[in-house]
C-alpha cells in the first residue's frame, strides 16, 4: 500500500511539472509573439506616415516597406518562439530603415533600437569613403547624399563586417547572389575597407576583436584596420530592450 501511494505521489508530481512546464511555454510564446507584433505594427505606422521626395528617404522607405511585409509574412507562420524572435529582428531591422529615412529626413529619428543581432561587432561609417573598383566608382559615408543614397544597417557579408552608413549603390544585394556577383560585392567590400587607408572610419572600439576575423579571412593583412576606429564587440547579438 505504501508503494503503491509513492508511485500514486510521484505520477501526481510528474503531471504537475509537465503541466507548468506546458504553461510557462505557452507564457513564453505569448510573451515573444506579444513583442514581435508590437515592433511589426510600430513599423507599419511608420511605413504608413513618413514619405519624401529624396532619393534617400524614397529608398530608405522602401527597404523599410519590405522589411514589414516580410516581418508580417513570418508572424503568419510563425509557430515557435526563434520563428517569432526572427519577425521580430526583421521589424526592428525594418526599424533602421526608417530612423534612417528621418535622419534624411531632418527630423528627429526617435529613440535608439534594440541592437540588431546581424549588425553586430559591423560598427559604423565615421568618414566618407570613395574608391574606384573594375572602372567603377563606389563612395560611402556617415550621411545620406545625393551620391550615397542607399542605407545599410550593418552586418556581415560572406563573413566579413559591414558597417552601417550610407552607400552609393546596394552591392551588398549582389555579393548576397551568385557567381560572378558574389566576387564583385566582395572586391567592393575589400576596396572600401582595405587597412591601407590611414583612417578606416569607423566608430572606435573593437580593433582588437579584428584580429581573429583578420586571420580566419586572410583579406586584411595583419587582421587589424590600421587606424583601429572599428566599433563594437564581435559578441552575439541583443534581442531586448529599446524603443521607438
Amino acid at each position: 500500500m505504501e508503494l503503491l501511494l509513492v508511485v500514486l505521489l510521484l505520477v501526481v508530481l510528474g503531471v504537475g511539472v509537465a503541466r507548468w512546464q506546458r504553461q510557462r511555454a505557452a507564457r513564453e510564446l505569448a510573451d515573444v509573439q506579444a513583442d514581435a507584433r508590437r515592433w511589426y505594427e510600430r513599423l507599419g505606422g511608420q511605413v504608413m506616415n513618413l514619405g519624401g521626395d529624396e532619393p534617400a528617404v524614397r529608398q530608405a522607405l522602401a527597404d523599410a516597406a519590405e522589411r514589414y511585409h516580410a516581418a508580417g509574412s513570418q508572424l503568419e507562420q510563425a509557430r515557435s518562439v526563434t520563428q517569432y524572435r526572427l519577425a521580430r529582428e526583421t521589424a526592428i531591422e525594418g526599424l533602421t530603415y526608417i530612423r534612417a529615412a528621418r535622419l534624411a529626413l531632418g527630423i528627429d529619428p526617435g529613440p535608439d533600437l534594440p541592437p540588431l543581432a546581424a549588425a553586430s561587432g559591423a560598427g559604423q561609417l565615421t568618414v566618407p569613403r570613395q574608391v574606384d573598383v573594375q572602372g567603377q566608382t563606389f563612395k560611402a559615408g556617415p550621411q545620406p547624399g545625393r551620391d550615397t543614397p542607399y542605407y545599410y544597417p550593418g552586418g556581415r557579408m560572406q563573413g566579413r563586417p559591414v558597417p552601417a552608413g550610407w552607400y552609393s549603390t546596394p552591392w551588398w544585394k549582389t555579393a548576397l547572389g551568385a557567381g560572378a556577383g558574389v566576387i564583385g560585392g566582395m572586391l567592393i567590400a575589400d576596396a572600401l575597407f582595405s587597412p591601407s587607408f590611414g583612417d578606416p572610419g569607423y566608430d572606435a572600439g573593437a580593433a582588437a576583436g579584428m584580429e581573429d576575423f583578420g586571420d580566419a579571412s586572410g583579406d586584411f593583412g595583419s587582421g587589424d584596420f590600421g587606424g583601429g576606429d572599428f566599433g563594437g564587440d564581435f559578441g552575439g547579438g541583443d534581442f531586448g530592450g529599446g524603443d521607438f
